[in-house]
C-alpha cells in the first residue's frame, strides 16, 4: 500500500508538472488596468486582484488547475496568506507571504486588514503561477521609465523565494534595498524586509 501511495503521488506530480507547463505555454497576459492618482507612485499603473484572477483562471481551468487562498496567520500586527495551486489528479503546491495591516490612507482597522489580505492574495497568485504584469500603455512617459514599486517587489520577491542560503538572502536584501529606494516605495521595502528576515530566520533554523 505504501508503494502504491508513493506511485500515485509521483504520477499526480507528473500530471501537475505537465499541466503547469501547458498553462505557461498559454502566455497569459496580466494588464495593469488601475492607475495610481496620488502619492509617490502617482501615474504608475498596477493590476488589481480581479485583473489577475480574470487573466489566469481560464488558462488554469483549461489544463485542470485551480487556485485558492487561505488566511494562514491572522494576528494583530501580522497577516499571512497562502495561495494553493491544485491539479485535478490531486497534486498541490503553495506559496505563502505575510505583511502587517496596511494602516495608511486613514483606513479603519477592518479596512487595513482587508487591504493587506487583498495585496497578499494578488502577489501569492502571481508568484505561484510565475506571472508578472505588463502595462497597457507607457503611462505617457515614453521608453526608459523607472520600474514601479510593484515591479521591484516582484523581481526581488522571486529571487528571495529561490534563495537557498543565508548569504543569498543578505545579497538579495541589499540589492532590493537600493532598488526600493530608487523608486521611492517605502511600504514595499518594509514588507520586503520582513519577508527577507523571515526567510533568513528559516534558513538559519534549518542549518542548526
Amino acid at each position: 500500500m505504501a508503494l502504491q501511495t508513493q506511485w500515485e503521488a509521483k504520477e499526480a506530480k507528473r500530471a501537475f508538472d505537465a499541466a503547469f507547463s501547458a498553462f505557461k505555454a498559454e502566455a497569459v497576459t496580466i494588464i495593469k488596468g488601475r492607475k495610481v492618482t496620488d502619492g509617490p507612485l502617482k501615474n504608475k499603473s498596477y493590476a488589481e486582484l480581479h485583473d489577475v484572477v480574470n487573466a489566469v483562471t481560464p488558462a488554469l481551468s483549461k489544463h485542470g488547475l485551480s487556485s485558492s487562498w487561505k488566511l494562514t496567520k491572522d494576528e494583530k500586527d501580522w497577516m499571512e496568506v497562502t495561495c494553493y495551486l491544485r491539479h485535478v489528479n490531486g497534486h498541490e503546491e503553495s506559496v505563502s507571504m505575510g505583511g502587517p495591516p496596511d494602516a495608511g490612507g486613514a483606513k479603519n482597522a477592518i479596512q487595513a486588514r482587508a487591504s493587506t489580505k487583498t495585496y497578499l492574495e494578488r502577489y501569492t497568485l502571481k508568484a505561484i503561477t510565475g506571472l508578472s504584469e505588463q502595462a497597457d500603455d507607457d503611462d505617457g512617459n515614453g521608453k526608459g521609465q523607472k520600474p514601479s514599486g510593484d515591479e521591484t517587489f516582484m523581481k526581488y520577491e522571486s529571487q528571495l523565494l529561490d534563495a537557498a542560503t543565508v548569504d543569498d538572502v543578505r545579497r538579495i536584501r541589499a540589492l532590493a534595498g537600493a532598488a526600493f529606494e530608487a523608486v521611492g516605495d517605502v511600504k514595499g521595502w518594509n514588507q520586503f524586509k520582513t519577508m527577507a528576515d523571515k526567510k533568513k530566520a528559516t534558513l538559519e533554523g534549518g542549518a542548526q
